[in-house]
């Protein structure tokens, strides 16, 4: 099937026109040809893109040389062949110097097929060539622009370590300087990335174990001498038979995600330690009651010399004592039972300056600063004190030889840059309370570690490392957050930010329970599942006339209830219990029959239990393990006498 050949050709006589087009036929080919004799008209058949061109040498308006220049000067890449019966030697070398492709006298028009065919050949070679060459342009720009907008720094290295490519994040990773990264010089860019590391020699053992090993792949972490944490992995380069060109290294800042991830363990941690020492705190606040009710017990009776009713006493005491050292487990762990009222908390603070100055001694002067207008919060006044208890003991510990205390109380206001520059900020309005001392302040080293529970620099029987962990946990628990600023030899301060309640509150002050023990005949159903304490209240009720039907769960405290239901006026009942039923539970199941029903709960914790939708007050409501009897009596007739 013949070979269809448009072709462009510059020739003044049709007799040769017509043989070369015979001779094309004769070889096998289907020319379509458009001659032209002047300059634009070649410039219009060139738009028409033939595949070859066939010129005279020399016409009378136009010459073949004159031809090539305009091909030459348009870009297009078009075989060009000169024909001529007059064209020397010189001039047919000049030709195809000026980019003609070939050259063939009128009286060879036999060998026109095969110049044709050559030159047609060319071009396909030439267009694949100049096609794979900006495909090579293309792929490469897209490399480098893959490269450059990674987020890893990226070094390609050759088999001599000898640099091939590498993006500007490299540079900024390792603080490449400016004069390094512009020379040429690979030693000085690989020296200066070695010296960056932390452990600059265990890296450059690692380099030199994969160069030895090159089908090796390596990934492991390393750090900076700046603290950043890098994830590097190397591996070689081949291409696709197998050739090894050297090896491509890449550096993953993953700094924030080992912070993140220490975080989460952290508070695992913190919360696996919180949930023991709820649990312990609750267990142990149980032992304490029934230590309280006994010894009050004892003194029922009457028959203790003044020397025992003493003891008795110090009985009692050391019960609080030990209750305030689960208190601060419970209020770490934050199972303590939150009972918030508004206060105002430049007054608070005036309330303790008594006690706090009896903690620091008299070689640490301590100073208040105030705000003039009230600060008030909706806190519980009682957490209020342990926080500012807490700070000053860890103030006095840090001037042994004496030294300053300032306690500041401010308004504050937070807008949403104020919250960009502040971590754990939120915007509103918040109180300020500050603790200053001019103590041996805390090294960078201690200063992540402070707020963990159990940490502690003191010597053994010095301290118990709650004391920080607490205030961290009575402050969440507040919706608040601290900032702490401390410097070696130079003090320490703590920054404490509370919401601030924007209506006028009233500070509420809890009445006293009063002394005496207040009786009575109504039936009260008791639901305790620690039998000792059981019987201890029991005892202790009904000494005081009241009717008691016991039970030690729920479950049984439902068959007790079936069968005294009608006379029974009060539910005396602690908040955990072994098995599925609460004592919310309990008390909401006996509401639905008698919604008159009075409910006492009792805990060693938990606003968890609670749930905040279930206000309690304490000493009307609910009864905090361990608790006096006169506590415990005062809230009965509060109940049914209301």
């Amino acid at each position: 099937m013949p070979k269809p050949l448009n072709i462009l050709m510059v020739e003044d006589s049709q007799d040769d026109a017509d043989l070369i087009l015979v001779e094309l036929r004769r070889a096998g080919y289907a020319p379509e040809c458009q001659c032209v004799e002047t300059g634009p008209e070649f410039l219009a058949g060139l738009e028409k893109l033939p595949d070859i061109i066939l010129s005279d040498y020399s016409l009378p308006q136009f010459s073949g040389l004159q031809a090539l220049e305009h091909l030459q000067t348009s870009g297009l890449n078009i075989p060009f062949i000169l024909i001529s019966g007059t064209i020397g030697e010189e001039a047919a070398v000049k030709a195809m110097k000026l980019g003609a492709t070939d050259y063939l006298l009128k009286d060879k028009l036999a060998r026109l097929a095969q110049v044709v065919e050559r030159a047609l050949e060319q071009k396909h070679l030439w267009d694949e060539r100049n096609r794979a060459q900006k495909e090579l342009v293309w792929k490469t720009a897209f490399l480098e622009a893959q490269v450059d907008s990674a987020l890893d720094a990226i070094l390609v290295v050759d088999e001599h370590t000898k640099r091939i490519l590498q993006n500007q994040r490299l540079f900024d990773l390792f603080k490449v300087p400016d004069y390094i990264a512009c020379d040429d010089d690979d030693a000085k860019l690989l020296q200066h990335v070695v010296r960056q590391m932390r452990n600059p020699k265990q890296f450059s053992e690692r380099v030199a174990h994969l160069y030895a090993h090159p089908d090796e792949t390596g990934r492991d972490e390393i750090e900076l001498a700046n603290g950043t944490v890098l994830d590097r992995y190397s591996a070689p380069v081949r291409d696709k038979t197998g050739k090894y060109y050297g090896r491509i290294w890449t550096f993953r800042d993953i700094t924030e995600q080992r912070q993140l991830e220490a975080q989460f363990r952290q508070s695992q941690k913190m919360e696996e330690i919180g949930q023991l020492a709820g649990g312990v705190a609750h267990d142990f606040n149980n032992i304490l009651a029934i230590i309280q009710m006994q010894s009050e017990l004892l003194k029922f009776h009457g028959r203790l010399s003044p020397e025992q009713v003493g003891f008795a006493d110090q009985i009692g005491e050391t019960v609080q004592r030990a209750a305030a050292l689960t208190r601060q487990l419970l209020l770490f762990s934050r199972r303590e039972v939150f009972q918030p009222h508004h206060l105002d908390l430049s007054q608070s603070i005036t309330n303790t300056v008594k006690m706090l100055n009896r903690i620091l001694g008299e070689n640490i002067q301590m100073q208040l600063k105030l705000a003039a207008e009230p600060m008030f919060i909706n806190a519980d006044a009682a957490m209020m004190d342990q926080v500012l208890l807490n700070l000053t003991v860890n103030a006095r510990d840090a001037m042994p030889n004496g030294g300053r205390l300032i306690i500041e109380t401010a308004g504050v206001e937070f807008d949403d840059f104020a919250v960009s520059q502040t971590p754990l900020a939120r915007p509103g309005s918040f109180v300020c309370l500050s603790v200053s001392d001019s103590g041996c302040g805390i090294s960078p080293e201690i200063l992540p570690k402070i707020f963990e529970p159990f940490f502690t620099t003191k010597g053994v029987g010095k301290g118990t490392g709650l004391g920080l962990a607490t205030v961290l946990g009575i402050v969440q628990q507040h919706q608040g957050w601290i900032n702490i600023y401390s410097e070696v030899n130079r003090g320490t301060t703590f920054r404490i930010y509370l919401p601030q309640l924007t209506e006028n509150a009233v500070v509420k002050i809890s009445q006293a329970i009063p002394v005496e023990l207040r009786g009575g005949h109504e039936t009260i159903l008791l639901v305790e599942d620690d039998s000792v304490l059981r019987l201890s209240v029991q005892t202790a009720l009904t000494q005081l006339g009241y009717r008691i039907l016991e039970a030690s769960t729920g479950a049984k405290a439902l068959e007790v209830w079936s069968q005294h239901h009608n006379q029974i006026e009060l539910l005396l009942t602690d908040l955990v219990m072994p098995g599925r039923m609460t004592g919310k539970d309990l008390a909401q199941c006996l509401h639905q029959e008698n919604p008159k029903l009075r409910v006492i709960y009792m805990s060693g914790y938990s606003t968890e239990v609670i749930g905040k939708n279930f206000p309690l007050i304490e000493g009307v409501d609910l009864l905090t393990k361990p608790f006096q009897i006169a506590k415990l009596t005062h809230a009965i007739r509060t109940k049914l006498d209301g």
